[in-house]
């Protein structure tokens, strides 16, 4: 039974040692292959990390790609935007010339215009002048010409007693001629305005001065009309009353100045314009 034993333990001991050195081996082998293994996951690693590098890369360029088709859709856009801007300030900028053009001959339209009825203004001025004041002292009449309007004032004691409408004789002397040069331009309007001092007034059919100056004015417009032929659409009678003073009315003189009869001697406005039109065309 011993020997049994023995030959077994022998037996068994012979093949631990065989074992030992294939275990060895063996584990040489599992060490080298884990190495492998190691290498070939750290290379799959890698591998891994630069695809999804390159594969970020390729994202980024396509996004960028995307964006550069984008933008070149905005940009062809804004240059047809702008070739149809340019085309539009084109036509604007035409415009705005042919507008100019159009201005600077109304302008000049204007200018002439102006220029004629200065003309003739200034020939009713001297003439007017010359005229009226023969015989008469010039402070007594005043002839001024302002734009195309012509302003003759006439002093108060020519034309009426103190504090009636009435004419005195020698008025009819400067109607006259006053009548003559308003005849002589029959595409003028006359507008006689009649100016009292500040002096109160109450008496048979005058209240105060607006019916003084109102009554004062169409006196003179009646001569004028039924006289001296004047064509009474081209009248205007005005009263003024006290209220537009060249003076003072605290003294003799101021008062005597405010007395006064204006003679408004105007182109025609719808004549006027209607010149505008024809220098505008």
């Amino acid at each position: 039974m011993k020997k049994i034993s023995l030959i077994l333990l022998s037996g068994i001991l012979v093949t631990s040692c065989v074992s030992k050195k294939e275990f060895v081996a063996l584990q040489e082998a599992k060490s080298k292959t884990e190495n492998e293994l190691l290498a070939v996951k750290t290379n799959l690693q890698k591998c891994l990390i630069e695809n999804e590098k390159e594969s970020a890369k390729a994202f980024a360029l396509s996004e960028q790609v995307k964006y550069l088709q984008e933008d070149k859709k905005v940009a062809l856009k804004q240059v047809e935007n702008l070739t149809v801007l340019t085309q539009s300030s084109s036509n604007n900028i035409k415009n705005v010339i042919s507008q100019l053009s159009e201005k600077d001959k109304y302008i000049n339209g204007v200018r002439k215009a102006m220029t004629q009825k200065d003309s003739l203004n200034l020939a009713i001025k001297y003439h007017l002048t010359r005229n009226l004041t023969d015989g008469i002292q010039d402070k007594d009449i005043e002839v001024n010409v302002e734009k195309t309007v012509v302003f003759i004032s006439i002093s108060d004691k020519l034309l009426f007693k103190s504090g009636s409408y009435n004419v005195t004789e020698g008025a009819y002397t400067v109607l006259e001629k006053i009548a003559k040069v308003v005849n002589d331009q029959p595409q003028m309007e006359v507008m006689i305005e009649g100016h009292t001092d500040a002096t109160p007034i109450k008496r048979d059919l005058i209240q105060d001065n607006w019916d003084l100056s109102a009554l004062r004015a169409t006196s003179i417009t009646r001569i004028l009309q039924y006289k001296y032929a004047v064509k009474p659409e081209r009248l205007i009678a005005a009263g003024r009353s006290q209220y537009i003073p060249l003076a003072g009315n605290d003294s003799v003189e101021g008062r005597a100045k405010n007395r006064r009869t204006k003679i408004i001697i105007m182109p025609k406005l719808n004549q006027f314009f209607d010149l505008l039109e024809q220098d505008a065309k």
